[in-house]
């Protein structure tokens, strides 16, 4: 760790005392759209006389510190018009920019492909974002615009399959992405389980998604960030705009609370298909709801504050007797001060509570469970000079976490109280990260984070012999649940374990020439936080359980090498990328494990290490009619849990089979190729058509390698864990958009989309089953799948 610290200082060290005795001055200010105020994240001010420039943060703040002289500054960002402007610096100057945009469109935040190009100079690699334009371009099922299902298109990302929720990055788990929405925790970004996400597009300022190479600002999670910021609100004048679907319907409304000083935005989406049910004397249910909103107020040059919020809500029912709700509710108070013009900070309170909850009407009880935490991160960003800036900051996470509580649902369901053991537990880290230009063909990322998790006490925790809650038993090869030998009482006052982990961040760019760069990073991770569940994507029956005395943390180390490539301006990018994973006790259950309303959950999970490798491919258009990406991806997920060396009374030493007998296994997320080709292509203003084409390789499972009777049943046994796969998965999905040209002369602008998903009716199995056929007597294998094809037309409007 010297050694790594001298690594990040000593070059630090030198570029300062390098840079004494320079007249240099500094440029700052923000950049903002000229119609809304909205400001604008990643725009692009270039000096060209000097080959330097900046791009502006999640604020929209920019600063650059330049040598005294009069130069002409560019600001660029595609779907606005460029600004050049002379400047002459002969001290410190404060310019904010308002950009216009360069035509009238729908889509409401004209956040377009720019944002997603690459820059083969910044030593940022493994990051995807995607403009709110595309994503609504994307065809998807039912016509709803969805932020997670677009990033599925994206090299390194899947899923379980239709109808799942959550995400795998780099055959990561769904549980090792953190996913952040106004900087706040998302635990479940899924609504209907997962045919919808809980994102709203209208109230979606940015998204970006970072594979590899992660900044020391983020930790946590051992896979991915998934980072969303909300729009701020128009605080210039009122707008509204919405859109009525199949199956669901959005409104968003904007404006102006005190004009260009604070501002107000609220949206809400709701699905209603339930309400229909009724006609064909369906008295099941299935529904959701979410609201979006935030508050701005701009005191002066040097403070803002923001208010932002959400509210989600999943309602499935079967006939009043059993009811499943769960949501996430979330809100940040942040403030944004400027100490100076090259000290940018943010303070951030934030909340953030995941509730699940069941009524069965039918045995007498209601279930409650869910986690919640207080979060406080302040955050700087120092623009020390033009070459050289640093983001340093502090991260304090307290969680709460209710594994489950039953209540009775009525005085004669003979049910009683029961309140499974709380827990609890404190997160903090600390970080500085360094972008740094070395020369004009070198840039180098590098930064450490320090993470400390401290397993507080709980009400009672029990003990077991040798400190082992899993036992193995020799004769049986078969791993079990071990008996406590007794009950200790803490008190949330103790302290059941604590953590501590440095995670190195490094990065690096060498450009070869005008277009082409080679980049490389590795990154260290740690998660304390692990997602209790047993399928291959996450449901909303699912338990979080922090780490503690049982459940070591997951350790990831990633290595990343990649080759960029511009070709004919920008207009075509390539994009290829090699990495490799390790993840340490990675956790895995033993056979016939229990997950549901388990009390001491520890009693069947044993610690194993997981490991991920592959190749990554995008090749984009960006810029004219036809523009898309074609992604490829081949990997390998694999995981496993050796036998354990144990010293048991006896002195002798028991070596355990392991899970799988010791050997590596396919994880349920492992895809080793995945495509998927998105297109899109506007013909004329009135239409513009889309299209992706997905194929991957089968999800992992288990089928019968044989069977045997046993008094009289047929009873098939299993082999190795995840041998077999499902057949390969493919769909073609479509869509259409047509904008009447008398929208330019009226108040309130409209377009119709149609969309096909799986055009040619592919029937994708999401499970394969076996059974016995009663009339014939043999075994047959069922194929289960969710969709066939599926058309929609959605309505959107602007006022």
């Amino acid at each position: 760790m010297k050694g790594y610290l001298q690594f990040i200082l000593i070059p630090f060290l030198l570029y300062v005392s390098n840079s004494l005795g320079q007249e240099k001055y500094t440029l700052s200010g923000t950049i903002s759209e000229d119609s809304s105020n909205e400001t604008l994240i990643g725009v692009t001010l270039a000096v060209p006389e000097l080959k330097t420039g900046v791009t502006t943060n999640e604020y929209g703040f920019y600063s650059i510190t330049l040598p005294e002289g009069t130069y002409t500054v560019l600001i660029s960002y595609l779907g606005f018009k460029d600004i050049t402007q002379e400047i002459t610096l002969s001290g410190t100057m404060k310019i904010d920019f308002k950009l216009e945009e360069e035509a009238e469109q729908l889509n409401e935040v004209v956040v377009t492909e720019n944002v997603e190009k690459m820059d083969i100079r910044k030593p940022q690699m493994s990051v995807n974002t995607l403009s709110v334009g595309t994503i609504k371009k994307i065809p998807v099922i039912l016509g709803e615009a969805d932020v997670i299902k677009s990033i599925l298109l994206l090299p390194g990302v899947t899923n379980a399959g239709e109808g799942a929720s959550g995400f795998n990055v780099r055959g990561g788990a769904a549980d090792q992405n953190l996913i952040l929405l106004d900087e706040a925790i998302i635990f479940n970004s899924s609504h209907l389980f997962g045919f919808f996400s809980v994102f709203n597009p209208d109230a979606i300022k940015d998204v970006k998604l970072y594979k590899g190479g992660i900044p020391a600002r983020y930790g946590g999670r051992v896979s991915s960030v998934l980072d969303i910021f909300q729009k701020e609100g128009n605080s210039k004048e009122f707008k509204m705009n919405g859109g009525i679907g199949a199956v669901a319907s959005r409104l968003l409304i904007e404006g102006p609370i005190e004009k260009d000083k604070a501002a107000f935005l609220v949206g809400g989406r709701a699905s209603y298909a339930h309400l229909f049910l009724p006609l064909f004397d369906v008295d099941n249910k299935a529904y959701f709801y979410d609201l979006n909103t935030k508050l701005n107020y701009k005191f002066n040059d040097n403070n803002n504050i923001f208010l932002s919020g959400y509210f989600g809500r999943d309602v499935f029912s079967i006939s009043e007797s059993f009811v499943n709700t769960y949501g996430n509710a979330v809100g940040n108070f942040r403030w944004n001060h400027l100490f100076s013009d090259k000290l940018f900070s943010n303070l951030s309170l934030i909340y953030s509570d995941y509730y699940y909850g069941l009524k069965l009407d039918f045995v007498g009880f209601n279930w409650n469970s869910g986690i919640r935490n207080f979060n406080l991160k302040y955050d700087f960003k120092h623009y020390v000079t033009d070459k050289l800036q640093l983001n340093y900051g502090i991260n304090n996470v307290y969680y709460q976490f209710n594994p489950g509580k039953i209540e009775p649902s009525n005085d004669e369901s003979g049910i009683v109280e029961d309140q499974l053991i709380q827990k609890y537990a404190n997160e903090f880290a600390a970080y500085v990260d360094v972008e740094h230009k070395v020369t004009n063909s070198l840039s180098l990322g590098y930064g450490l984070r320090f993470s400390q998790f401290i397993r507080l006490g709980q009400d009672e925790l029990y003990t077991y012999a040798n400190d082992n809650p899993v036992i193995f038993d020799p004769f049986l090869l078969i791993y079990k649940e071990a008996d406590p030998t007794g009950i200790v009482t803490p008190g949330r006052g103790g302290t059941l374990a604590t953590f501590n982990n440095f995670e190195p961040r490094v990065s690096l760019s060498y450009t070869l020439n005008e277009t082409s760069s080679i980049k490389a990073s590795y990154t260290r991770l740690a998660q304390y936080l692990h997602l209790v569940s047993n399928t291959s994507s996450p449901t909303p029956l699912d338990v979080w359980t922090p780490s503690g005395p049982f459940i070591k943390p997951q350790l990831l180390d990633q290595y990343a090498f990649g080759f960029f490539k511009n070709i004919k301006g920008g207009t075509y990018a390539v994009e290829s990328e090699v990495f490799y994973k390790q993840v340490q006790n990675r956790i895995d259950y033993i056979d016939g494990a229990n997950l549901i309303a388990n009390n001491a959950i520890e009693q069947v999970i044993l610690n194993g290490e997981a490991r991920s490798y592959g190749l990554e491919l995008l090749v984009r258009k960006t810029e004219g009619k036809l523009q898309g990406w074609l992604a490829y991806t081949l990997s390998k997920s694999e995981q496993r849990t050796p036998g354990r060396t144990l010293n048991v009374d006896s002195g002798r030493s028991n070596l355990e089979t392991g899970i799988n007998y010791g050997n590596w296994y396919n994880t349920p997320y492992d895809k080793t190729h995945d495509i998927s080709l998105f297109t899109s292509y506007d013909l004329n203003e009135k239409w513009s058509f889309s299209s992706n084409f997905v194929y991957q390789t089968g999800q992992p499972t288990n089928y019968p390698i044989g069977q045997f009777e046993f008094q009289g049943l047929v009873v098939p046994y299993y082999g190795q864990r995840n041998k077999q796969r499902l057949p390969a998965y493919n769909r073609l999905d479509i869509a259409a958009t047509l904008t009447p040209r008398k929208n330019k002369n009226k108040k309130i602008k409209g377009e119709w989309v149609f969309s096909i998903y799986n055009l040619y009716n592919r029937r994708n199995s999401a499970s394969i089953n076996f059974r016995r056929n009663d009339d014939t007597g043999t075994n047959e294998a069922v194929r289960t799948s969710i969709f066939g094809l599926v058309p929609a037309v959605t309505y959107n409007f602007k006022l």
